[in-house]
Formats: structure tokens, C-alpha cells, sequence
């Protein structure tokens, strides 16, 4: 793998706007406005984790002509009190020293303390017109609506599964390695809407490839994903109203050290392509750009006999099991619990 030290994340990490993908909107409207010399004295920008914040706030002083001089760069995680504050409120008065604007990345600033926002707003209100803030976030609603009114604000929204698997793909061939059909989709699903668990989870499995062919095998066994048979098993009993079998499906899965938040989230993803093609066949061509042919032939099986149990109802069920896993003191409760809900809700 060329640059093997470089985390993937950063070596793909976007440089222009063209480069960025899953932010249409976003880069529809700031490239725009950068275009016709309409430059935001302040910018917020805020979504989930790993979607591209930070990037664009790079970009933005990149497509402003911002040397490296001029650019700095704030964690709020760890410079979160007055005095770093006060620090930015002192340097802002300064003049750049090779460019027209000095810019001021300040990320997550939610974790910024009631004095540091106070210290702050003065500044993001009324900035040198040499001075330029973009601030990022994971929580807006612990942003001061003081200071979100102050800025030009910008939504980041979680990329599709299949626009993380483009990236994906993309990124695997420009190392020199393919994936077998289903592996990028995994490597997606894992991610959880992030562009950059996407890249380090493939880095993983790069960093442990036998050859530049990889198999879904070898991508399950890396990342500790369930196979697909532990996937299928438990659908199977749900649609067969066969307890045992799902039972079993658990156990196994518990046996082999598969995270049960992992082993959910797969089944919950696979029951939500059951329901698309039982309810709205002409997503077919959607959900075959992102499952495996095997994976399609399965769920093709699931539904034909319009088994009761794969409904939305099910669906709702394990959706509530998910959101109760990281509290639950046995890992395979919530399934088990939602197992018997489903199959034998007329009894309890």
C-alpha cells in the first residue's frame, strides 16, 4: 500500500470543493457565494461525526487563497475555557501575514464553557473585516442561539450507504486492492454514516489483506462482522416463527465474539430491504446497488411467501432492541426479549 503510514481518511481527504461528496447542498451554496465574492464574516457547521465538517472549513480557506500562516486551528474538546478565548480575541486584531483574510477553525465548539461563549460573541459579532470564523460542531443545540444567529449556518447530513460505498471502492482500487461483491456494502454499513470510520475501517482490513483480491470472509473476520448465514438465520425464524432457530442464531453469534449491536444493526438492514421490495418493488434497482446477489436472492426468498413477521412492526421492535442495547446488562437480551415479543406476542 503506498503511503501506508498515512491514515486513508487524511490521504483522501478532500482539497476542492469538487472533490466532496454526500454535501450537495452545502457545497452548492458556499462555493456560490464564495464565487460572487459574498464572504460570511462567520460560518457554523454542524452534523454527525466524520461527515466532512472540518474538510469544508479547509476547503473554504483554501478556495479564499488563506496561506498555512493565516490559518488557525482550535480542538474546543481540550481549549474549551476563557483564556483560549481570550488568546483568540487578542491575535484577531493583528494583521495576516501573506494573505487577505486570517481564518479561525474552531472545532467542537459545543464543549466551549458559558465564559468562553461570552468572551467569544463580541469577536464573532463584530470581526476585523480581515478575519474569518468557521466553526464546527457534532451538538448545535449546545451552541448559544447568541451566537448561531451571528453566523451563516450549514447542515451536514450522514452520506447514504451507497455514496460511502462509491468512496469506498474508489479508495480500495487506488491502493490496489479490489473487494468482493458485498464488502464494500459491509464496510458501509459499519460506518454508520461516516466518511471517515469508512476509510479507517478499510484501512483495517488493507493492513491485513493476503492478497489484492478480498474476499467478504476476510472482511467479516477483520471487522468482526456476523456472516451472512447468522444474518439470514434470524430473519428466517422470524419469518418461519420458528423461536428455536432464532435462539440459535443468538447463541451462535454471542459464541463467536460478534459485538450484538453489529449482529442487529446487519438484520435491521436486511429487513429494511425485505420490506422495500415486499411493499415498493420499484426500489428493487436501489437495493440492488447495494446488496450482493446473494444477499438479493435471499431476501427475494424471505418475502415471497409474505411472511407476517417481516412487517414494519417487526421492524419497530428491533429498531426499540437497538436503541436499548448499551444498556442492557446481557449483550443478546434485546434480541432475545424482541424474539419472543414477535413471535409469541398473543401469549405473553
Amino acid at each position: 500500500m503506498k503511503n501506508a503510514n498515512i491514515a486513508l481518511y487524511r490521504k483522501y481527504r478532500p482539497n476542492h470543493f469538487d472533490d466532496v461528496v454526500g454535501q450537495d447542498h452545502i457545497v452548492k451554496a458556499i462555493s456560490g457565494s464564495l464565487e460572487s465574492g459574498k464572504v460570511a464574516h462567520a460560518y457554523l457547521l454542524s452534523g454527525p461525526r466524520g461527515t466532512g465538517k472540518t474538510t469544508v472549513a479547509r476547503i473554504i480557506a483554501h478556495e479564499l487563497g488563506t496561506s498555512p500562516n493565516d490559518i488557525y486551528e482550535l480542538d474546543a474538546a481540550s481549549n474549551r475555557g476563557i483564556d483560549d478565548v481570550r488568546d483568540i480575541r487578542e491575535s484577531v486584531a493583528t494583521i495576516p501575514f501573506d494573505s487577505k483574510y486570517k481564518i479561525y477553525i474552531l472545532d467542537e465548539v459545543h464543549m466551549f464553557t458559558k465564559d468562553a461563549w461570552n468572551a467569544l460573541l463580541k469577536t464573532i459579532e463584530e470581526p476585523p473585516a480581515h478575519v474569518i470564523f468557521i466553526l464546527a460542531t457534532t451538538e448545535i443545540n449546545k451552541v448559544p442561539e447568541t451566537i448561531i444567529s451571528r453566523c451563516q449556518s450549514f447542515v451536514f447530513k450522514k452520506p447514504t450507504d451507497s455514496i460511502l460505498m462509491q468512496v469506498i471502492v474508489r479508495v480500495a482500487l487506488e491502493e490496489g486492492y479490489t473487494l468482493e461483491e458485498g464488502g464494500a456494502s459491509l464496510i458501509a454499513l459499519l460506518a454508520n454514516g461516516a466518511f471517515r470510520d469508512a476509510l479507517g475501517t478499510l484501512q483495517k482490513v488493507l493492513s491485513f489483506a493476503k492478497g489484492k483480491k478480498i474476499s467478504l470472509k476476510d472482511i467479516e473476520e477483520v471487522t468482526g462482522a456476523p456472516n451472512s448465514i447468522l444474518v439470514n438465520d434470524y430473519l428466517n425464524a422470524l419469518a418461519t416463527s420458528d423461536i428455536e432457530m432464532g435462539y440459535k442464531a443468538i447463541r451462535t453469534a454471542s459464541e463467536n465474539n460478534i459485538e450484538m449491536d453489529v449482529y442487529l444493526k446487519m438484520i435491521l438492514a436486511k429487513l429494511r430491504y425485505a420490506l422495500m421490495l415486499r411493499y415498493a418493488p420499484a426500489t428493487i434497482k436501489s437495493v440492488e446497488s447495494l446488496v450482493s446477489d446473494d444477499d438479493l436472492s435471499f431476501i427475494k426468498n424471505l418475502i415471497a411467501s409474505k411472511p407476517e413477521h417481516i412487517s414494519s412492526t417487526t421492524l419497530s421492535i428491533l429498531l426499540d432492541a437497538y436503541q436499548s442495547m448499551n444498556t442492557s446488562v446481557i449483550a443478546e437480551l434485546p434480541l432475545e426479549l424482541s424474539l419472543i415479543k414477535i413471535l409469541n406476542g398473543k401469549k405473553q
